[in-house]
């Protein structure tokens, strides 16, 4: 396996509109994130992904992109930009950069252009499509609920948005607007960024015709139509060609946010003799709790399960490609909510939680506040929340569909997205320290009990564990590229497994529950001299003929051969 900067790398994921906001205007902006890099250097993490700080009227909070090379007035200056970038480096972290081209805003130029007539020189940088029978197109439903189709009057036809209607699709059938896409990247990496994170990137290649989704939900008017625009019949094509064109110029890291892909899949995009792209964002383990409807449809998964999806990623691509470690981001409730106890047992869980990420081959990212122990919140009103995706299900559900509206907020209260852009928590002042004035979206209540401000005080924070575990993997190569061989497949208890690298061995013991457990391993691993790497308790005498694992415990052992 050959080894790499960003296989080794630490990911820490910046919001930036819930970072840190420096001008008081209660949005988080990159002079907030100026002023914070020396947390970032503290915690010990080697790459920082900044979602979209792009010129956007915010639909969509910056995925909606109206200028891709100009910065966005509530975020500052391309000279405060140039300023952070400049600072990351000064203290040895990279920067990548969210790469957003499936869609665009429908205020960018290309599109106020594309949508003027028939004939414009735009009009084929977007999908347009006549309707059909006095409806639209086909049956696609948007991501964000409801058709995936927008009439337009101005030509009378639909434009494609597989997200909101003010995100139209780019058609990457046609060549000029891969070569504007190739232009543009070059550009941002000719400004010294490091690499890209490419938002839905497998969504860019659709089949030519369109066709229809199968009916799976005859109670909704759309379908989803996943199957014709994910993993698309010219996906490898396009990206061998971005790589070809740009990527392979330059020394960065790249990777590739794919709903649908599974480790096969992942393999072809990620395999070093494929030139494609280094990593893949996937989402099984994502959607574990999801019912047959979807997202929203919250079921109980078993700890079996989630073992069966990790250790099968772990297993799928070790040899063949590379992958991300991640259990939270910007989407995504906070793991601590979802996969831990973020009650009694919050910083003990977090810490496990942790240490599963960082002990796994792969490359680690951490969401910002992750690294407090930071929760999901519940907000008690709909009108207290900010998320697009939220809004609209909420409306489809409740106000159109008549769903019952306490059901429908258990739900985002669960999984909604903005469990993870409520404010970052500094410290116990007003706001948590994020803004002198009002936060765009109201902070968590908690912030008085878990800030970064206690966390930095306390060596036994969640905060301070990170930068252990940080730590580890630069120290022992056999975190990064080690085999994985998962133990104790049937306990719904237990998550544990050895990780083996030229004749070095770790064993990691994870405690999924509240309750202490009683841990029989096979007997090679019983015997022999061990040392005790990290823990999230304090370190105790063991019986290793009958190992307790204390709640939520977790340990990371190295053999002596």
């Amino acid at each position: 396996m050959e080894r790499h900067w960003w296989k080794e790398a630490v990911v820490y994921q910046i919001y930036p509109r819930s970072f840190m906001d420096a001008n008081g205007d209660g949005i988080g902006d990159l002079r907030g994130i100026i002023s914070k890099l020396d947390y970032l250097k503290e915690l010990g993490v080697s790459v920082i992904w900044l979602s979209p700080v792009y010129r956007s009227p915010n639909d969509d909070n910056g995925y909606d992109i109206s200028d891709y090379q100009n910065i966005m007035d509530e975020f500052g200056t391309m000279a405060d930009w140039e300023e952070m970038l400049a600072g990351l480096h000064e203290r040895g972290i990279k920067l990548i950069m969210d790469l957003v081209v499936n869609h665009t805003s429908d205020e960018h130029a290309w599109f106020v252009e594309s949508r003027k007539s028939k004939d414009n020189p735009y009009r084929d940088y977007y999908i347009w499509r006549e309707g059909k029978d006095g409806c639209e197109p086909n049956n696609w439903e948007s991501c964000f609920s409801g058709s995936a189709w927008e009439y337009d009057e101005t030509t009378g036809e639909y434009f494609l948005h597989l997200f909101s209607k003010k995100q139209p699709d780019l058609n990457w059938e046609n060549e000029k607007l891969r070569d504007e896409i190739y232009k543009m990247m070059t550009w941002w990496l000719d400004k010294g960024i490091d690499g890209f994170r490419m938002d839905v990137i497998n969504f860019i290649s659709k089949v030519p015709n369109l066709p229809d989704a199968e009916i799976v939900h005859p109670d909704r008017p759309y379908q989803g139509g996943h199957r014709y625009f994910m993993n698309g019949p010219r996906i490898h094509e396009f990206l061998h060609e971005m790589h070809e064109r740009v990527l392979s110029k330059y020394d960065i890291m790249t990777v590739g946010e794919m709903p649908g892909v599974d480790a096969d899949e992942a393999a072809l995009y990620t395999g070093e003799d494929r030139g494609e792209v280094n990593m893949v964002f996937q989402f099984e383990h994502m959607d574990i709790d999801s019912g047959p409807r979807g997202k929203w449809d919250i079921q109980p998964f078993t700890l079996t399960d989630f073992k069966g999806l990790m250790s099968k990623w772990q297993t799928g691509l070790n040899g063949r490609g590379w992958n991300s470690l991640y259990l939270n981001n910007h989407d995504q409730p906070r793991m601590v909510s979802r996969f831990g106890d973020d009650g009694t047992y919050r910083v003990e869980s977090a810490k496990m939680l942790a240490t599963l990420l960082h002990t796994m081959q792969g490359t680690p990212y951490i969401y910002q506040g992750e690294e407090l122990g930071m929760t999901n919140v519940q907000f008690a009103s709909i009108d207290d929340y900010r998320d697009i995706e939220t809004l609209n299900m909420y409306r489809t559900e409740v106000i159109e569909g008549g769903a019952d509206p306490e059901q429908v907020m258990r739900a985002i209260h669960i999984k909604g997205r903005d469990n993870a852009r409520t404010p970052m928590q500094w410290d116990d002042s007003s706001h948590a320290g994020f803004t002198t004035g009002t936060p765009w979206l109201a902070v968590n209540p908690n912030y008085t009990e878990i800030h970064a401000k206690a966390a930095l005080a306390d060596p036994n924070s969640v905060f301070h564990y990170y930068k252990r575990l940080i730590e580890l993997r630069k120290e022992h190569p056999i975190l990064v590229y080690g085999d994985y061989t998962l133990l104790l497949a049937d306990s719904e208890q237990i998550y544990a497994y050895v990780r083996e690298l030229e004749g070095q061995r770790l064993l990691v013991l994870l405690n999924f529950t509240a309750e202490s457990v009683r841990c029989e391993l096979p007997g090679d691993l019983t015997d022999g001299e061990k040392e005790l790497l990290i823990g999230n308790y304090e370190a105790a005498e063991r019986d290793w003929q009958g190992l307790e694992l204390r709640p939520y415990e977790a340990l990371v052992y190295r053999f002596f051969c």
